[in-house]
């Protein structure tokens, strides 16, 4: 069936991760939709100068503007959602800022009692300007894809959790690769946002380049993946990921995932996997903004002879 889109307009986003709240379009596994989001902060007209404060979805916004729930039908606990990114095509414009609050990593960065600070970016499709001439090429990607937790109510979208997924922020996830979501609720009830034109590893500052985005995602339902847990192959190869509010927790669990997969692709022992871990293997903080560590590893493409 299809194709079939979603448009990012009152009725279609939500700003909180609830399975309650019912979908906005039901699709078959297999299937492929188009989805355009707003930027994380729902902006819904472009800034015309840096932190421009333009009319936004939501008046009391308490989290990311994200797109959905997009149900699959047939989805239930158990299963992994695969979320194919076919394509992902950032708007005209988008927005970083940085500083402006007060916590314990804007405090050691000294910048606690700065004010905030914003670029504004024209994005050409391929590069990103910023209005003192700064150039970088774009990658896009979402920062947000995600299911609500199992638990009834609402939750928040700021912390990525192991169930579900949510506020990944991971750069690798750009077109051409696959995410892998244990299925947290029937239907999977999906959302999509928090468009990044460009981010490096870390999210350091809090934002990336915030844009709309609009994007072509085919979902499948899968029940046999080699690990377990959120993960994802990507042009740049195998990711594992590891979220927590201990760093150290998060990383283990990001590299106890990779070593699952080196045993299971390369038929070795836990130690000998961990050894060739240690050889190929680039461990990765994937962000640091939202009250969560985010740890990913990373097999890269072509790393074997």
């Amino acid at each position: 069936m299809g194709p079939f889109e979603v448009r990012a307009e009152v009725g279609s986003v939500v700003d909180v991760f609830s399975r309650d709240t019912g979908p906005v379009l039901t699709v078959e596994a297999g299937d492929v939709v188009t989805v355009e989001t707003l930027d994380s902060s729902g902006f819904l007209r472009r800034h015309e100068v840096p932190g421009e404060q333009q009319p936004v979805m939501f008046a009391e916004r308490r989290g990311h503007c994200l797109t959905g729930p997009i149900a699959v039908r047939r989805a239930k606990p158990g299963m992994v959602l695969a979320v194919h990114f076919e394509e992902l095509t950032p708007a005209g414009w988008g927005w970083t800022a940085a500083a402006g609050k007060d916590d314990w990593l804007m405090r050691r960065l000294r910048v606690d009692d700065a004010e905030r600070t914003w670029l504004l970016w024209e994005l050409d499709g391929e590069t990103g300007t910023d209005q003192h001439g700064h150039t970088v090429r774009l990658a896009p990607f979402l920062g947000v894809v995600g299911m609500p937790p199992e638990e009834p109510g609402e939750h928040s979208t700021i912390p990525p959790r192991p169930e579900g997924g949510g506020n990944i922020d991971c750069r690798e996830l750009v077109a051409g690769s696959t995410l892998y979501l244990p299925v947290t609720v029937p239907d999977a009830m999906l959302l999509l946002g928090d468009g990044h034109a460009r981010q490096g590893d870390g999210e350091v500052g809090g934002t990336a380049i915030e844009c709309g985005m609009t994007t072509r995602v085919r979902l499948d339902l899968v029940v046999d993946r080699p690990v377990p847990g959120i993960h994802a192959e990507t042009p740049s190869g195998l990711v594992t990921f590891g979220f927590d509010t201990d760093l150290n927790e998060a990383t283990a669990t990001a590299l106890s995932a990779m070593v699952d997969w080196l045993q299971i692709e390369r038929a070795l022992d836990r130690g000998a996997a961990l050894a060739l871990a240690s050889a190929t293997v680039d461990m990765r903080i994937t962000q640091i903004a939202n009250q969560t560590w985010g740890v990913h590893a990373v097999l890269p493409t072509g790393v074997f002879g």
